[in-house]
């Protein structure tokens, strides 16, 4: 029929609340549902929609409770079977008005509506079969209903089946399904059911059962019951008066049916009301059909002959935009793209989506890899920017008008609504081989009426976000260029002159580029128009993170302005997080850590940071953990500078992940040190940490966490929280002490002692001097380490014991090393006597077994084995497994020296077994080394080299001074073993470490090269 458009409307999407979920195939759940266990017994659930919300069991009618209740079961019922969150339900029942127990509230509706519909409430129907009424993830969902158990999909069936029979010219079957379809509207649709979402529904389905009355019309004056239809149609303009269609059905209608002059009379009063109503003139069509009246027109009279449409041209576009002519790398991802589009070519429909940070490269990687493939398909290519990262998304209705267009479809042949422009787009491609590139998509809503409905085409899709609901679809997360690649990109640009004599500088300019292709061609670019700066020069320019972004933009790129549309589209509480989360230093962040930053439940922090990650402004580095790309980090800090409402939160967001590190690395210190009063002498918290339930479980956070703890501590040196951070770096001593992060932890404490000696924080500066004595220590650098010592016991003011009595305890070790072993007996008597004044059992065992040490050296061996088993029963009392062995290791000297061999082997293979299940390198190589000794002295000298060159393999076995002990040691037993070459080798390499230290141990060495030499 001419000027209404052909085909049954199908109902229209869900703009709101379930709007980007994918429609879910209705479940075979027949009227006998088997189960789990078996064949259930029947249910014969049935609801209706279309009309009031009402359920029937069989032909009993089933309560559905307060209006409340069934606005409630009618948003889970138009989900058809997805999930709703009970935030969605919370939005849908109230919206922006929800009372303060709406949780509670939607939690009661679903229990009294499972108790109804579950037959009992106890979550399965007789006979095991799946609730109705089902709680997961969070919400809720109605699953397991018969087929044509809801009528609103029962009318969505009846009016596929009725587009069915029109395509196939049986316009009778068509007219007869329509009218059934109709028949299942029971007066308003969703009556008496209150909320926005219920209001949303009620003008989107009663819009679909007026665009099926139209059709079901339009097929009666096919037909050419054009009488039977004037009273329907006349009844139906009054009550819709601004709806044309009908208008121009009841014109055509009164026409066939003689009646000219009134049919030329609905127009005028149609142009008057909309002119008088709306200002403005009736639609093309109406107009067009008000001339083909006053014409007389002879088709206008044949219901069975409908004048032609004008004729689509077929046309082959080739729309992609223009390949860059410096594209580099990405050669796997080109590949798999180019599979999966040639699997198209073998008449396969493939979709494929790219995801990722803005400015990743997403639409040069889908234009480069398009215009590779077009040969594959040789009826055209189609591209459009959907702006899914801006204000103002591009509506698929537009699209595919444009698409349509330049197809060759006539402007007057493409309908109006979204749903017959898909339905004409696919069958426009059938039989076609078209590669679709959608750009910059918002979400898969926006990209699945886009797509081709048939085999032989292809749709690449690039979007900030990963459309994991966008079914069928190749995924592909695309990342930053790897350090190569991005070379390679700057030097393309720049030039490889220039680049050539300056690699390193480059290299510095694609790594504060983040390796980012937008961010790497826009510093190429600016370098390339300025002659006269080097690649230093601009190295220089981004070193400043502060003023990174700001270089960052050339012309209309700007690295900014591609973040700030990804920002732009965030909800509140997203864009908070994104922001707050920015701050922190580290190279990522865990989930728990992120809920202390938020301060909020760790459940709802998941939900926040996931989301995040669907943006591509956060990452998932790996389970519960998350982080930021480095030019986003940069961006987050300057909009939490710029929005954050409170100028107080940054501060206080740092503060609260400053607590929750200290309290429980505190947790980790005090299972690893039982007894030792540090944890007494901590800064206080206000915010709590994580609580472990083993050893290892502590370790493990302590070693996983061990960079974005030390980042905080060196974070939080300003005044307000030195303090704390100070506290941190001191319980998180097993970082340094395993060697893990000895040089990490080694800036941490020099950065807290120059900041607590700026601000005359005593207190503070001896906690950190002796931290940093601690350190020294560890790497041999005892002179060093004397200094540091020294300064903390000379810091009087500072009163603080942990202070008092360690650097004492590190004094007297270095005082040992240097062979000042009277100063050192000296220094740990006075630690000593410090730890038991500060009831500190374990620290006293600690000085008890140094002591043994300095007495093993002063020839007092039986004293040295009595003071280290004192230590030990002490160790022992606490249940201090680590510490215990390090008591075993100072026992197990004593022992060597007494000539006790075995007893010496016994306590110092415990000690070491100890020692690598707490991921003690640094003490399990020094151990190996003293076993070495044991096996040397006993004359087992394969085992003393095998022990020696182990010690040696565990890599920071304490430093240059200890590697030197390990090979004389080893170069010892390599003689006996009659391989003095390797031995002399040994004791070289020793003798220049000692030289170079300046230590006395040298003399040694050269006597024992002496007589090799010879």
């Amino acid at each position: 029929m001419d000027g209404v458009p052909n085909g049954v409307p199908r109902v229209p999407e869900q703009r709101r609340f379930d709007s980007d979920s994918t429609p879910a195939s209705p479940e075979p759940a027949a009227t006998a549902t088997a189960g789990p266990e078996g064949p259930a017994e029947s249910v014969s659930l049935r609801f209706s929609v279309l009309g009031p919300v009402r359920a029937w069991r069989g032909d009993e009618a089933v309560a559905t409770g307060s209006p409340q209740q069934r606005a409630l079961l009618a948003a889970l019922l138009l989900r058809e079977g997805r999930t709703a969150t009970a935030a969605e339900l919370i939005d849908a029942l109230w919206g922006d008005e929800s009372p303060s127990q709406a949780l509670a509230a939607v939690r009661t509706y679903a229990s009294r509506l499972r108790k109804v519909l579950d037959q009992g409430g106890e979550g399965r129907r007789p006979g095991g079969t799946a609730a109705v009424l089902v709680s997961e993830s969070g919400g809720y969902a109605v699953r397991g209903l018969a087929e044509g158990a809801l009528d609103l999909a029962v009318a969505q069936d009846l009016a596929t089946e009725a587009e069915k029979a029109r395509s196939a010219g049986d316009l009778c079957h068509a007219r007869e399904t329509l009218r059934r379809a109709l028949a299942l509207w029971d007066g308003e649709t969703l009556a008496g059911v209150p909320g926005p979402y219920a209001e949303a529904q009620r003008v989107r389905l009663e819009e679909w059962r007026l665009q099926l009355l139209e059709s079901r019309l339009d097929m009666d004056l096919e037909q050419g019951c054009h009488a039977e239809a004037v009273s329907e149609l006349t009844a139906l303009t009054a009550a819709h008066p601004l709806r044309e269609r009908l208008r121009e059905l009841l014109m055509l209608a009164l026409y066939r049916s003689g009646r000219q002059a009134e049919a030329l009379a609905v127009y005028a009063d149609t142009r008057r009301l909309l002119a008088d109503e709306l200002g403005v003139d009736p639609r093309p069509g109406l107009s067009e059909l008000q001339q083909r009246i006053l014409q007389a027109d002879p088709s206008l009279a044949e219901p069975s002959s409908p004048a032609p449409e004008p004729a689509a041209v077929p046309v082959r576009p080739a729309q992609l935009p223009a390949t860059v002519p410096d594209f580099t790398g990405r050669s796997a991802f080109v590949r798999e793209l180019g599979d999966i589009l040639a699997s198209a070519e073998g008449r396969v429909m493939a979709v494929s989506a790219l995801a990722g940070i803005g400015g990743v490269g997403k639409t040069t990687l889908a234009v480069h890899v398009a215009h590779q493939a077009r040969t594959a398909f040789p009826d055209g290519q189609l591209y459009v920017d959907l702006q899914g990262a801006g204000a103002r998304a591009a509506e698929p209705e537009t699209v595919l008008g444009s698409f349509l267009r330049a197809l060759g479809t006539a402007d007057s042949a493409i309908p109006d609504s979204l749903e017959e422009r898909a339905a004409l787009y696919r069958s426009v491609l059938a039989g076609r081989r078209v590669l679709v590139l959608l750009d910059n998509a918002r979400d898969a809503a926006q990209v699945r009426p886009l797509l081709p409905g048939t085999d032989g085409c292809a749709a690449l899709v690039t979007s900030r976000t990963r459309m994991v609901d966008l079914a069928g679809a190749h995924l592909i997360d695309l990342d930053v260029m790897s350090p190569d690649e991005a070379l390679a990109l700057f030097t393309k640009i720049v030039g490889e002159e220039r680049v050539a004599s300056e690699r390193k500088a480059a290299l510095d300019v694609v790594a504060a580029c983040g390796f980012l292709p937008l961010a790497i061609r826009i510093a190429a670019s600016r370098l390339a128009a300025r002659r006269t700066w080097t690649v230093s020069v601009l190295a220089a320019k981004l070193a400043d993170e502060r003023r990174r972004l700001d270089e960052l933009q050339a012309g209309d790129l700007a690295v900014k302005a591609t973040f700030e549309l990804g920002y732009g589209q965030l909800e509140p509480a997203q864009a908070r997080a994104f922001r707050l989360l920015g701050l922190a230093d580290g190279p990522d962040i865990s989930l728990a850590a992120a809920a202390a930053v938020l301060d909020l439940p760790v459940e709802d922090t998941e939900d926040l940071l996931e989301s995040l990650v669907d943006t591509s402004l956060l990452e998932s580095a790996a389970p519960g953990r998350y982080r930021f790309h480095d030019l986003v980090r940069l961006y987050a800090r300057a909009c939490a500078e710029r929005d954050e409402l409170s100028p107080s939160e940054p501060g206080s967001a740092l503060s609260r992940l400053l607590d929750f590190y200290l309290a429980s690395a505190a947790g980790v210190y005090a299972i690893e040190r039982p007894g030792d009063r540090l944890v007494d002498h901590l800064a206080t918290t206000t915010h709590e940490g994580l609580v472990f339930g083993t050893r290892e479980s502590a370790l493990d956070w302590l070693f996983a966490e061990a960079e974005c703890l030390l980042a905080c501590v060196m974070q939080s040196l300003p005044a307000p929280t030195l303090r704390r951070a100070a506290s941190l770096l001191l319980v998180a001593k097993d970082l340094s002490e395993s060697g893990a992060s000895s040089l990490f932890y080694e800036r941490a404490a020099a950065a807290l002692c120059r900041v607590a000696q700026g601000l005359g924080d005593a207190h503070t500066e001896a906690q950190a001097r002796t931290a940093l004595a601690q350190v020294h220590v560890r790497a041999g650098r005892f002179d060093e380490a004397a200094v540091e010592a020294s300064k903390a016991m000379s810091l009087e003011s500072a009163e603080d014991p942990w202070s008092k009595c360690n650097a004492p305890l590190e004094r007297g070790v270095i005082a040992f090393y240097r062979n000042e072993l009277e100063d050192a007996e000296t220094y740990l008597s006075v630690a000593l006597d410090n730890f038991r004044a500060d009831k500190n059992a374990s620290g006293e065992a600690s000085a008890l077994c140094n002591l043994s040490r300095v007495h093993l050296a002063l020839g007092k061996t039986s004293t040295a084995i009595s003071l280290a088993e004192q230590g030990i029963e002490l160790y022992d009392s606490l249940g201090a497994a680590l510490r215990l062995a390090n008591g075993r290791y100072a026992l197990g000297l004593a022992l060597t020296v007494a000539g006790r061999y075995d007893e010496a082997l016994a306590q110092l293979t415990a000690a070491m077994v100890v020692f690598r299940e707490n991921r003690q390198p640094l003490w399990e190589g020094v151990t190996h080394f003293r076993i070495a000794e044991v096996h040397l002295a006993a004359d087992r000298f394969p085992l003393a080299a095998a022990h020696a060159e182990q010690a040696i393999a565990l890599r920071g076995i304490g430093g240059e001074w200890r590697r030197g002990t390990v090979l004389t040691v080893l170069g010892k037993a390599l003689l006996k073993l009659g391989q003095p070459g390797r031995a002399h080798a040994c004791w070289t390499e020793a003798l220049t470490i000692y030289e170079k230290l300046g230590s006395a141990e040298a003399a040694e060495v050269r006597e024992l090269l002496s007589p090799v030499a010879s």
